[in-house]
């Protein structure tokens, strides 16, 4: 036989065999992918009771477990099986488990799933075992397991592959549980806070809510032309005006057809929240609570490692505004300047290159990505944001150039963007109109007024703090992960060179 290998470096010669073995199992037993099986215990409620038993110890308890097959030593005798809250290891012998059951080890490869019945013990060497009755042939595997379940070396197979990932590495598959418990964290929170959650639509025939290029798609039923959302922030401020409640929320996807890096992916999760007779201070404190409870969820603690550096979610968080911050890093006083070409000289003249046509709050914020960014690694608020890249928040009083508005940074990554809410009609108007022509002349030809959302706006929408939360970056943070990728389960990806 001509020994050929999968991607996985797997001999074919080994799948054979697996095939062979399958063959031998529908002839021998009854069905070999059982409907029907249920357990009495999970490995780790069987860990749990029997916790405090001695070694060397028969308890004479009957229990069932199932789980996949990690390792097999003595030619079956012993195995360890894996459920998806822990191990549990399987003992067969002549003494205890009845030749019936005994025919079928040599039939079980590693990666196959069995149900065990058998009697519960402690071993001399204190392992918790289980000697078995009863072996229950409940899943063939047909591809073996990556060799020695060391897991997958290759970081790009990992991620199409990501069930091999989870079945042979620890780490990710706690990644992912804490994920969950992370999203449901936030869910919680929200709800307890006096959130309620709502459902907006994923298709718009109009798209907005943040600057993105969006992904097209086309409903054929209405012969319309559709955008997977880039966020749902104009629905969201709707259900406001409604009157449904003053504090709405969603958890949930949003699409950008943008690059891909370390940080960004176009399928993301978004918090999104809008608390109406609030403003960007009582977000603010919002965000540490929340951030502060996921902390103590995940570590039991709101210090936590990440990589090599401390990290700390107890609020308060450092507030710094923009102009202060750039003023520190470069001495360029950009509230002492007055005008787009004054801006655009101080900018220049201290080595930046800086567009001929950017206005002063430009200037502002491209110094502060470039100097101060990176040097934002404890949790921290960045406030005050030129109003020239903020169309859709309310002035600074006094400060008309200058927004409420914050980004909430750690690790110089930004990880929330929240605004006090513009709710004046009339502006709101004038400042969509503004970014729909700068679109347009940006060749988003596509790009269109969203009249429905303006016509609630008219409607009246009370004054209101919102917020953004970038839940993957969040999640890369907690659980310790150095990419977006490692913290999404079916990461977007290319397709396999054939």
């Amino acid at each position: 036989m001509t020994d050929k290998t999968n991607e996985t470096g797997l001999s074919s010669d080994v799948i054979e065999v697996r095939a062979q073995k399958l063959a031998r199992l529908r002839e021998t037993v009854a069905e070999v992918y059982p409907a029907h099986f249920h357990r009495t215990l999970t490995n780790s409620e069987l860990a749990d009771k029997y916790a405090d038993i001695e070694p060397d110890t028969l308890t004479g308890d009957i229990i069932t477990v199932a789980g996949r097959v990690y390792s097999s030593r003595n030619s079956g005798m012993f195995m360890d099986i894996h459920d998806a809250s822990g191990k549990v290891q399987i003992f067969s012998h002549k003494d205890t488990t009845p030749e019936e059951a005994r025919a079928l080890l040599p039939l079980i490869d590693i990666g196959d799933i069995i149900g065990v019945t058998g009697e519960v013990r402690r071993t001399k060497r204190g392992e918790l075992t289980v000697n078995a009755h009863e072996i229950t042939m409940l899943t063939k595997a047909l591809l073996p397991m990556p060799e020695k379940w060391h897991g997958l070396s290759d970081i790009e197979l990992r991620y199409r592959k990501r069930h091999l990932d989870i079945m042979t590495n620890e780490e990710s598959k706690l990644r992912f549980q804490q994920r969950s418990k992370i999203v449901s964290g936030i869910r919680r929170f929200m709800e307890d806070d006096g959130f309620m959650e709502i459902e907006t639509p994923m298709l718009h025939s109009v798209y907005g809510g943040a600057t993105a290029e969006p992904f097209k798609t086309h409903h054929n039923t209405l012969k319309l032309d559709m955008y997977l959302r880039i966020a749902p922030e104009l629905y969201l401020k709707r259900a406001l005006v409604s009157g449904l409640t003053d504090k709405v929320f969603e958890v949930n996807r949003n699409f950008r057809n943008e690059g891909v890096s370390t940080r960004h992916n176009p399928e993301f999760t978004m918090l999104e929240c809008y608390w109406a007779y609030a403003d960007y201070e009582d977000i603010m404190g919002l965000v540490e609570r929340l951030f502060e409870s996921l902390a103590m969820s995940i570590h039991g603690t709101t210090e936590f490692m990440y990589g090599e550096t401390e990290m700390s979610f107890k609020g308060p968080f450092k507030r710094v505004p923009m102009p202060d911050a750039v003023k520190e890093a470069t001495g360029i006083d950009f509230r002492s300047i007055a005008t787009d070409e004054e801006a655009r000289a101080a900018s220049k003249a201290a080595g930046f290159e800086i567009e001929n046509d950017w206005t002063w709050g430009e200037c502002l914020a491209y110094i502060f990505e470039e100097k101060v960014e990176a040097t934002l690694i404890a949790p921290a608020h960045v406030t005050h944001f030129p109003k020239d890249i903020s169309p859709f928040a309310k002035e600074v009083p006094g400060e008309p150039r200058l927004v409420e508005r914050f980004e909430t940074y750690c690790n110089a990554w930004e990880l929330g963007n929240a605004f006090s809410e513009l709710n004046d009609p009339e502006e709101q108007r004038k400042r969509m109109v503004e970014q729909l022509e700068q679109a347009h002349a940006r060749g988003e030809l596509e790009k269109q007024l969203d009249d429905e959302f303006l016509d609630a706006i008219d409607q009246g929408m009370p004054p209101a703090g919102g917020l953004g939360i970038g839940v993957d970056r969040l999640i890369m943070l907690l659980t310790d992960a150095p990419s977006i990728r490692d913290v999404i389960l079916f990461p977007a990806r290319k397709h396999r060179a054939e």
